[in-house]
């Protein structure tokens, strides 16, 4: 069994050229679970697979995150295999800014009858959920307000931080196992988001060198990143990902 990291974007809000940071982690070539669902990232996910994702975990509610959800409640709704049936693991302090962000509207469909929700199974999750037999581990992050963003952790293999500014004691625990981390990381900082200046600062050598930098401005800052010697993610580029040795749920 394969497991590789798709990266359908990697800019951030106005790096539009360079997709909405999202990420398909994939099982032998075939989408399992999909990090977050910008406008740009599932252009680029339904250009690859054919498809929308069927399984998303959402990091935070900014619009270059879930501006994707107008479109996936249409595919979803309209689509009797898959209604009601799509699964949105979603930290639960997210549950009522994200109805606020795209559930909260008069009617779904003009025609009436139906409610945002109805075209999705939507999992309230707080320090770990099992997705597909597969325990995964979810911890706050730091972007913009507290207890509004959250990192994914699949353990031994893949950390996915979302919009972040440095988290250095989050990572010591949920990124202790070799994992590839996928980081937010601009060349400049902000209150909202990381500067390679405050990684250097904040993070052991080790730990840099398992990191992928992403939520970038622009392909011109990744070739300056790049050439301080640090990983930096592609729109499109498949990362292959060491075998989880996340828990397994017991075959029935």
């Amino acid at each position: 069994m394969s497991w590789t990291l798709r990266l359908n974007g990697v800019g951030n809000a106005a790096a539009v050229e360079l997709g909405s940071a999202m990420a398909t982690i994939e099982r032998d070539g075939k989408p399992w679970l999909t990090v977050d669902c910008g406008g740009e990232g599932l252009t680029s996910f339904m250009a690859h697979y054919g498809e929308p994702p069927r399984a998303l975990f959402l990091t935070h509610v900014h619009l270059d995150h879930v501006a994707g959800f107008e479109r996936l409640f249409v595919d979803s709704w309209f689509d009797p295999q898959w209604r009601g049936k799509v699964r949105l693991y979603v930290p639960a302090p997210l549950v009522p800014l994200l109805h606020q962000r795209v559930g909260d509207y008069p009617n779904a469909l003009a025609e009436g009858g139906v409610n945002f929700w109805d075209a999705f199974h939507v999992i309230p999750v707080s320090n770990a959920f099992w997705h597909d037999g597969v325990r995964l581990e979810v911890f706050g992050t730091r972007h913009h307000w507290p207890d509004t963003s959250f990192g994914l952790r699949l353990h031994g293999s893949v950390v996915w931080t979302g919009d972040t500014r440095p988290i250095p004691e989050q990572l010591a625990k949920f990124a202790d196992a070799g994992e590839l981390v996928a980081h937010d990381c601009a060349l400049h900082g902000n209150p909202s988001h990381s500067g390679i200046d405050d990684l250097e600062r904040e993070y052991p050598r080790e730990l840099l060198a398992r990191c992928m930098l992403y939520h970038y401005a622009s392909a011109a800052d990744g070739d300056i990143l790049t050439a301080r010697g640090y990983r930096v993610g592609r729109p499109g580029e498949v990362v292959v990902l060491t075998e989880p040795s996340a828990a397994r749920a017991t075959p029935e």
